[in-house]
């Protein structure tokens, strides 16, 4: 049976058999894997501030919104991908509970101000 799965794996297009690999990972793994486009992003938006802080506006525009859209597509998407492994750990699975919790007591708390004005 490995055969014939075997052909049809190396038929999926490249980010296809990326992905289904980074399904299969297990849940440390895929937070490295996580973990590590998202520390090459982050202080990239950093360093883009400081460059537009310096005076270089075009060039820490270009830099941030570079940034923005390796964090968007990126680091988002991987976040979907190992999602589910990810909160196969306790802590990680408690803290994106509370992290849900507040930002839904936010929205909620957004709704009720935006129908008083």
């Amino acid at each position: 049976m490995a055969l014939l799965v075997r052909p049809r794996i190396r038929r999926l297009p490249f980010f296809a058999r990326l992905r289904r690999r980074v399904q299969q990972l297990k849940p440390y793994p895929s937070l490295l894997v996580l973990l590590v486009p998202l520390t090459l992003v982050e202080p990239l938006k950093m360093a883009a501030l400081l460059v537009a802080g310096k005076g270089h506006w075009l060039s820490g525009t270009a830099m941030i919104v570079v940034a923005y859209g390796a964090s968007l597509l990126i680091v988002e998407r991987l976040f979907r991908i190992v999602k589910p492994k990810l909160l196969m750990l306790h802590w990680f699975a408690t803290t994106w509970a509370i992290v849900q919790r507040i930002r839904g007591a936010a929205i909620s708390a957004l709704r009720s101000a935006r129908g008083r004005l």
